[in-house]
């Protein structure tokens, strides 16, 4: 790593849609950070458990299906879970992590998931590319979230389409 990548910060970003995907890898790279794409939670969470560097901000949709066929096992270290949950899992893997939730529909998947407003940042999709940076820039100001609140505030187990989760 050149002294130069050395002080970028890190965001971690997962969407299981490959053109949201690159779009946030594409606008965060311009602005100058690195960035981690992932495709679901289990890679999200196997990046916040295994990338030697620094994670600085985790943005993630709140809608995450699981891929096309695997096993729920709830010894599993990296389960397939909505972006809450992730959230959740990776502030106990990353005490600094800062944290963004994503979704096309915020007011019903907030209310889906038991999670209250203005608890973490959001952004509805589709979201205009300055709006994006301007609440990672914002969110990376702030404290980091505690994990016990978050944890507070999940009601357990998502309603309607996402009951594969664990």
């Amino acid at each position: 790593m050149s002294a130069l990548n050395a002080n970028k910060q890190t965001v971690l970003v997962v969407d299981d849609d490959p053109a949201v995907l690159k779009l946030c890898r594409t606008l965060f790279e311009q602005e100058g950070f690195s960035v981690l794409p992932a495709t679901g939670s289990s890679e999200a969470l196997k990046i916040c458990k295994n990338h030697p560097g620094s994670v600085d901000i985790l943005v993630t949709d709140l809608v995450l299906p699981p891929p096309e066929f695997s096993f729920a096992s709830g010894d599993n270290e990296f389960p397939h879970v909505h972006g809450h949950e992730l959230a959740i899992r990776a502030l106990g893997m990353r005490d600094n992590l800062r944290i963004v939730l994503m979704s096309g529909n915020i007011e019903k998947d907030l209310a889906g998931y038991g999670i209250k407003k203005g608890s973490l940042p959001f952004i509805a999709k589709p979201f205009e590319n300055q709006a994006m940076v301007d609440l990672v820039r914002h969110a990376l100001q702030a404290p980091p979230p505690a994990r016990e609140s978050l944890m507070k505030e999940h009601t357990g187990k998502a309603k309607g389409a996402d009951e594969w989760f664990d």
